[in-house]
Formats: structure tokens, C-alpha cells, sequence
């Protein structure tokens, strides 16, 4: 590590005003930070030093995101096998899967980091780090068969149009992975709903070979749900049969590649929990509007199949688990006073089983509850703050 220290050290002039690649200075930045924390402070007034800087605060996140994206990847492999009907191991399901989202990894990393390192140079700043996490984020929330080059231009789209005119990272008023996802679900809708695209029956390799078998039908459960004619809320897998709460919680059933296990993503966000990253107030509110909702649909609500699907299996299914630990909790778009974070999750919860329920074209309801209360995440904090002042000004008064 000290040789690596002092080799970037030396490098350093070089990238500096006056050197030779001083053009390039953000980048090389951009990497000794990441890689080594900054001593530099700063030099007039009073201010409050964390003990880790924002690179490390993301890289935690992406350590979260790790157990998650594993299960996600071993989980296409594992669809891919039962719709092929072929026999295959852990590991042979696992390769699969990573064979097929790698690239989708790569693509997101790749355009949305080559954005922010050529809008640093262009404006002479510091690379941000806030896509160290909206990297790994958007390849895990779409279904395994976006095509890369859709991907491709989501991305763009979402950190030009939804960060970077925003003022960057720290800035922007809506979370930039879901943008992502929003774009992709209403410019190319075929591509993000349907029961073709959440199960990948061709070959993993990015370049598309092999023959898609289009007799096979991999609609996630809540997409069954909603198109059901019946008022009975029983999803099944691809090959028929019923799936339980368990295999929901577990995650073996179609969906985006990271939203699927439940568990795994309840681990990540303890580690977030656990380290002061995430907020649980936030997390908990979620599930408790969710749960109360869904309650209040199963006594009051329509007679359709998702309005009586059991409060318990909203919560892990679709991506509500996900969106409640990984996407609500994003420190920028949501509310930050400790009241504001109840009212803002519990909104969320709520808004996401009213857009399931009431709104059959469109069954998961998770993302547009976030991008809605996105836009009154501050608005929230504002009346928090304006209620704490209001009632000192009357102890004051009296």
C-alpha cells in the first residue's frame, strides 16, 4: 500500500496545474481519492468532520448491494435452467446469471461515469462520487433482457437530465436510478412488462446468440395478479405451479435481477442499519404504510386478485423491498429531519399499494411512490422544522 501511495504521489505533478496532463487533473483526482481519503480540510469558519468522507460512505452501500446482486445473478441462471427444462448446478446457474448482467454492469458504469468525469473536466470541479452506487443500482432494477443499448441511453438520459442540470451529485431533486427506470418503462414499455422479458432463455452472452424460446411465459407474480380474472391471489412459477410466501421471501420467482430475494436485501440493509448509512426510521415507515394499506385493501377493497393478496406477501414481492431499503433511504431525495423520515416512508408504503392495487397496467407501483414523494421529501422536512419552531416560539411567548 505504501508503494502504491507514494507511486501516486509521485504521479501527482504531473496531473497538476502546469504539468503535462493537467487537463486531466480531475480524473486523476477523482481515482487517488477513491482509492486513499483525503487529508486536506478546510480553512475558515466552523464545521463538523465525519470520520469517512462520501467515497467510503458509497462504497458501503455498494457492499450492501453485494448479497443482493449475487442472488440476482444466480437467480437468472436458476430461471433460465427451469425454462429450458434442463438440469443444471449452483454453480453452472450462477456462471449463467453472471454472464448475463455483467454487461449490464459494465454498460451503466461505463456511460454514467464517463458523463461525470467529462462534466468535471469541463467545469474544472471534483469527480462526485454519487455513482459508485447509481451504477450498481440500475442494472439491478430492470428485467435481464434490457436490451445494452437501451440501457445505455437510460443512463445517460437520467444523470444528464436528472443530476448533472441539477448541479451534480448532492443536488439533484429525484433518486437517478429510478429515472432510469422510469424512462426505460415509458419509452419502451414492451421492454420492461409483459412475461417475456424477465426470463432469459437464450444464451447469457452479450452479444445474443442463440434462439429466444417465445412459448415461454415468465411474468413476475405481481403481473399475474393483475391480469388474473379471478379474485384468488395465487402467482405461479414458469412451470405451474403455486408459489408460496417462502420462495417470495427467498426470491426464487421472476423479476428484476436485483429486487428478487427479499432476505438478501434484508442483510444488505442491516449492514446499512448496522453503520449509520441508512436510516431504519425510513426503512421500518416503509413497510408499516405498505403493510396497513394492503390491510386496509384486504377488508375495504375491490374484489380482484392483488387487492386480496395477503399484506405479508406485498412486502416481498416486487420490488418493495428493495425500494424500501435501498432507494427510499437515498440520503439526497429523501427527507431528513427524523419526523420527516416516518411521514415520508410511510407515504411511500401507502402509495405503492394504491398504485398496485387501483392501477392494473401498471402492478409493481413501487417506483412511481418514490419518484412522487421525492418531490415532497422537502417540503416535508420544511413543515417538520416550521412545527419545532413554531411551538419554541409559544414556550417563549408564555
Amino acid at each position: 500500500m505504501n508503494f502504491l501511495k507514494k507511486t501516486v504521489d509521485r504521479l501527482e505533478p504531473t496531473f497538476s496545474e502546469g504539468g503535462k496532463l493537467s487537463k486531466l487533473h480531475s480524473v486523476f483526482d477523482g481515482f487517488k481519492t477513491f482509492m486513499f481519503v483525503p487529508n486536506t480540510t478546510s480553512k475558515s469558519g466552523v464545521n463538523i468532520h465525519d470520520a469517512i468522507d462520501s467515497k467510503r460512505l458509497m462504497i458501503t452501500v455498494v457492499i450492501a448491494l453485494i448479497p443482493a446482486l449475487l442472488f440476482g445473478m444466480w437467480n437468472v441462471g436458476y430461471q433460465h435452467f427451469i425454462a429450458i427444462g434442463q438440469d443444471a448446478g449452483f454453480w453452472q446457474q450462477f456462471f449463467f446469471g453472471f454472464l448475463a448482467v455483467l454487461p449490464k454492469l459494465l454498460v451503466s458504469y461505463i456511460v454514467g461515469l464517463g458523463i461525470e468525469f467529462t462534466s468535471a473536466q469541463i467545469k474544472k470541479e471534483e469527480i462526485q462520487e454519487g455513482f459508485l452506487v447509481s451504477g450498481i443500482l440500475i442494472p439491478m432494477i430492470v428485467p435481464v433482457d434490457t436490451p445494452l443499448w437501451m440501457l445505455g441511453l437510460a443512463t445517460a438520459f437520467s444523470v444528464i437530465f436528472a443530476k448533472e442540470v441539477f448541479g451534480g451529485t448532492g443536488y439533484n431533486i429525484f433518486n437517478v436510478a429510478l429515472v432510469t427506470r422510469a424512462f426505460l418503462f415509458f419509452a419502451y414499455p414492451t421492454f420492461m412488462s409483459g412475461d417475456q422479458v424477465w426470463v432469459r432463455t437464450r444464451d447469457a452472452f452479450w452479444w445474443g446468440a442463440g434462439d429466444k424460446l417465445d412459448t415461454i411465459s415468465g411474468a413476475t407474480p405481481l403481473g399475474q395478479l393483475a391480469t388474473s380474472a379471478e379474485a384468488t391471489a395465487t402467482y405461479h412459477d414458469i412451470l405451474g405451479n403455486i408459489i408460496g410466501f417462502k420462495e417470495a421471501f427467498l426470491g426464487m420467482i421472476p423479476g428484476s435481477i436485483g429486487e428478487t430475494s427479499t432476505l438478501a436485501i434484508l442483510i444488505g440493509g442491516a449492514l446499512l442499519v448496522i453503520t449509520g448509512v441508512a436510516s431504519w426510521k425510513t426503512m421500518l415507515s416503509v413497510f408499516v404504510g405498505g403493510a396497513l394499506t394492503a390491510l386496509a385493501f384486504n377488508t375495504w377493497g375491490p374484489d380482484t386478485a392483488i387487492a386480496h393478496l395477503p399484506w405479508y406477501e406485498h412486502l416481498v414481492l416486487g420490488g418493495f423491498a428493495f425500494g424500501a431499503v435501498f432507494m427510499a433511504t437515498d440520503p439526497v431525495t429523501s427527507a431528513r429531519t427524523e419526523c420527516g423520515k416516518w411521514i415520508y416512508g410511510f407515504l411511500i408504503g401507502v402509495m405503492a399499494i394504491v398504485v398496485r392495487v387501483l392501477n392494473p397496467g401498471y402492478p409493481e407501483g413501487m417506483m412511481l411512490a418514490i419518484l412522487l414523494m421525492n418531490i415532497f421529501g422537502c417540503l416535508i422536512d420544511y413543515f417538520v422544522v416550521q412545527r419545532n419552531i413554531n411551538k419554541r416560539l409559544k414556550r417563549i411567548s408564555k
